[in-house]
């Protein structure tokens, strides 16, 4: 028997009884160097993983210069598509001497029919595999931790109705027998939703009859979820929305009721909820506290395999909410309504997981008084600092007078750096693209945002300039298409993150696509037929194994006692032999993203 090491997928998939099998079956074979192993139109009759050496995949067809397509080292596999395929497209040449495993055609088609996820783990596309991935980091093997497998209908309370003509003792009384917080109230726009503060106020403060009826009191704008929808992103939107319930609806019907109480309760044994520790911090120190909790968190829910996606979404809404409650202690609440408090860059795309330099401005309404604005600002930004949001070596700062102005001095900046498009201006416009509010009034941004996409969207010229950056980077991938390896690691972040941001930014730009982050983006451009759905999904995918990557050695810099900044780099030669696949196909991806909009601009001209 044959010892091989079977601890990375696609192994994994089989139960021990089928790893018995590969060992039993497998044989060990020497190929010299420049030995042809497997040859274009051969019959594929061995699955070959690398014990040690090099080979190279050749396409005979393209010229020499060109013909290398593929590069594969210890812990690698390949001949697998020759044997599903009944031969083999392309021929694998040893590139040193080189020692592989065999295993046998029948067998290994044996193991694909009592195994449908081995199979499948060579049929599949980026986005499975990437979700492979995580699962394989995951602990125990499971995808998602259990809390995000919890569905909101398993924890909503059954809804509480009442007609609009009941009276605020019977309200009381009713939400008191059933144990609630909430109720809620029938009315000719739809149901309302009135609290326990609620009728507190209206007894106490209003000075209502408490035999007067409800119709009136609480809030007609009710913010919903679907009983489908994981228990966390209903977390996610309490947060994002301030609220301290959602309704639960399925097609227009009023389904239940989740409490953020419930939800904080059934994840109480777990370490996940930072998000108590900012809503109930009545001070700066208080919520600096619950701020240098956030990388905790971030480590617990790597750790759990929960899918990017959704994590990048709590910790947005997070930072969101701890950059409003230092806006809510600092800044006079007379100012709020007439001002907005924005942040941009990978805070204003919800992509950034740990916290990131200050990059934030301020919108103020055209006829405000604001004598000392300049001075809470700067309290502002010293403020932002203490809780772990360092300054911003650009200084994109509210402390900096050129990134506070009315809405009409914002307009005016957006038309003179898109008239102008120099560097500086492109880049000004791409920060302003990835403003999002946080605090204040949205609709001044929404207002300045207007400007920006009735300035540029149709600008064929401006498009062009503001592409032409993402051929800034080149991609870390050889002549050839495998991986560099350099000692020093490649820049995940200049290689594979900043071409799809930038890339998406600009579709999103020329249709006209208002949502900031990158995923929405992709999903936008895939409903409008900018982009295919597979190809959005795979740039999706590729984008959240980008940022994953770098979260990982972010968190490991983290643990040796740096701070969350440090320099961007994957060394290849220390990945699995899935994850080196997966970054291979992904920078593909980037490249192909790349060829599509030098195309579609003619930056080849440029």
């Amino acid at each position: 028997m044959v010892e091989v090491d079977l601890s990375q997928p696609p192994f994994t998939l089989l139960d021990e009884a089928g790893r018995e099998r590969v060992r039993q079956g497998v044989d060990l074979a020497y190929f010299d160097r420049d030995e042809i192993i497997l040859e274009t139109g051969q019959a594929g009759e061995n699955l070959f993983l690398i014990h040690k050496g090099e080979v190279a995949e050749v396409d005979p067809t393209l010229p020499a210069a060109r013909s290398r397509i593929g590069h594969y080292t210890r812990g690698d596999l390949f001949g697998a598509i020759s044997i599903l395929n009944g031969k083999s497209r392309y021929r694998f040449r040893a590139e040193q001497e080189s020692l592989c495993y065999l295993l046998p055609r029948p067998l290994f088609l044996e193991l694909c029919n009592d195994y449908p996820p081995f199979s499948e783990f060579f049929r599949q596309t980026l986005a499975h595999k990437a979700r492979l991935l995580t699962e394989q980091r995951a602990e125990g093997g499971v995808t998602m931790a259990g809390f995000m497998l919890a569905r909101v209908d398993e924890c909503m309370r059954e809804p509480l109705i009442v007609p609009a003509a009941t009276t605020i003792a019977e309200a009381v009384t009713t939400i008191n027998e059933r144990h609630a917080d909430s109720m809620l109230v029938k009315g000719d726009a739809g149901p309302g939703m009135i609290t326990k503060t609620d009728l507190l106020n209206a007894l106490v403060v209003e000075g209502r009859d408490r035999d007067s009826a409800l119709d009136g009191l609480g809030r007609n704008e009710l913010i919903t979820v679907g009983p489908g929808q994981y228990l966390f992103e209903a977390l996610v939107v309490m947060t994002r929305h301030k609220v301290e319930r959602v309704v639960v609806l399925d097609k227009e019907v009023v389904m239940g009721v989740v409490e953020l109480t419930d939800v904080l309760s059934y994840f109480s044994s777990r370490s996940y909820v930072v998000s108590l520790q900012v809503e109930q911090a009545e001070s700066l120190e208080a919520l600096a506290a619950a701020s240098r909790r956030t990388p905790e968190l971030v480590k617990a829910l790597m750790a759990q395999g929960v899918k990017l996606r959704f994590a990048m979404g709590l910790l947005a809404a997070l930072n969101g909410r701890i950059m409003s409650k230092a806006w809510g202690f600092q800044v006079d609440e007379r100012y709020h309504a007439d001002s907005c408090l924005m942040v941009m860059g990978s805070e204003g795309r919800g992509e950034q997981i740990l916290k990131t330099d200050q990059d934030n401005g301020l919108i103020l309404a055209d006829d405000l008084d604001w004598p000392d604005c300049g001075e809470q600002m700067q309290r502002l930004t010293e403020t932002l600092i203490e809780l772990g949001y360092p300054p911003c070596p650009g200084n994109i700062m509210v402390s900096n007078p050129e990134w506070v102005g009315t809405v009409t001095q914002w307009r005016e900046r957006i038309a003179s750096w898109a008239s102008k498009r120099d560097g500086d201006s492109l880049m000004k416009l791409a920060i302003m693209l990835d403003s999002h509010a946080v605090a204040g009034n949205p609709a001044l941004l929404d207002r300045v945002r207007d400007e920006l996409f009735e300035r540029c969207a149709g600008d064929e010229l401006l498009l062009s300039y503001f592409a032409r950056t993402i051929l800034r980077f080149s991609t870390p991938l050889t002549l050839f298409g495998s991986l560099k390896r350099p000692q020093h690691g490649i820049d995940i972040k200049k290689g594979g993150i900043f071409p799809i941001v930038h890339g998406v930014r600009v579709m999103a730009l020329e249709r006209g696509i208002r949502p900031t982050s990158t995923l929405e983006r992709l999903d936008a451009l895939a409903a409008d037929g900018r982009l295919e759905p597979r190809f959005a999904e795979d740039l999706g995918e590729a984008l959240s194994l980008f940022t994953e990557m770098r979260l990982k050695q972010q968190l490991e810099h983290l643990d040796s006692g740096g701070d969350e900044r440090q320099p961007d780099r994957v060394v290849v030669q220390e990945l699995s032999s899935l994850e080196r696949d997966l970054l291979r196909e992904a920078l593909h991806i980037v490249k192909d993203l790349k060829q599509r909009l030098s195309h579609r601009f003619h930056l080849e001209y440029s």
